[in-house]
């Protein structure tokens, strides 16, 4: 996939990277990310020389038809995990598992600490369970990534990219061992991913936004739905004014 993907990618788009002596040329560490597009799972392992392993819903193993089978083999070709969301607590224990399966077997793992895509390219709170967890409880260091421009090439819900280069920052590994045999304190879980999410705002650029993304996309489908009740409120006031206006006239003329 890295030949048949990766370099075409690379070529076509021409990514520019910083800061890639930062990733150790072996051994387990944490890809933490901001996650602006859905590219993002393709330019970051397309510029590393090692395998990164994502963890990706399992509705993209399951799809039928044609295009379910095609979007399978690929996410299987990458070596992506498929995790489970249906469960009472969700895809929660079944990354932490997966990501420590991976660091177990001296790999790379790649997370999305915020959790989603950014609604509005801004960089949003990071979600404490997964990532602290998995880096308190195998010890491997964490490496902070800030992918730079990518919600530009391929925008949600827009199906042909834009073709421009984006760019991938990758800051100096973060060693929590201080931290070591804490990985169920809920106070130390919210700092280290607080540190993380900090040193992802400085490479990237963004403005912080102290929510969860989730929480903001929620808050954007409310807005535009209130939007459009009032938009329709607004068409049946005008229709009902302009009923009332022509019936007015008629009854004028009527009189006349």
């Amino acid at each position: 996939m890295k030949v048949s993907v990766g370099g075409p990618l690379k070529m076509i788009f021409r990514p520019w990277v910083e800061g890639l002596e930062n990733v150790p040329a072996e051994g387990p560490a944490i890809l933490a990310s901001n996650h602006l597009s859905f590219s993002d799972s393709f330019f970051l392992p397309a510029v590393l020389d090692r395998k990164v392993t994502f963890i990706a819903k399992a509705e993209y193993f399951t799809t039928p038809g044609v295009k379910g089978r095609l979007t399978a083999a690929f996410f299987k070709g990458v070596g992506q995990l498929p995790v489970d969301r249906s469960g009472a607590r969700g895809a929660g224990e079944a990354a932490i598992r997966s990501g420590m399966d991976v660091l177990e077997r001296g790999e790379l793992f790649g997370i999305y600490p915020e959790g989603t895509r950014s609604p509005d390219g801004r960089l949003y709170r990071g979600k404490p369970g997964g990532l602290a967890r998995v880096a308190l409880a195998t010890g491997a260091p964490v490496i902070p990534v800030a992918m730079i421009d990518t919600e530009k090439i391929q925008p949600p819900g827009q199906v042909m990219p834009k073709i421009m280069r984006p760019g991938i920052r990758i800051g100096r590994p973060l060693d929590f061992s201080r931290y070591h045999g804490m990985e169920h304190d809920r106070f130390v879980l919210r700092a280290v991913t607080d540190e993380v999410m900090y040193e992802i705002m400085k490479l990237s650029g963004q403005e912080y936004v102290d929510i969860y993304a989730t929480a903001a996309k929620r808050q954007i489908a409310d807005a535009a739905k209130a939007d459009k009740e009032a938009e329709k409120a607004a068409r049946a006031a005008l229709a009902q004014a302009e009923k009332d206006q022509a019936k007015k006239e008629k009854s004028e003329r009527t009189e006349s």
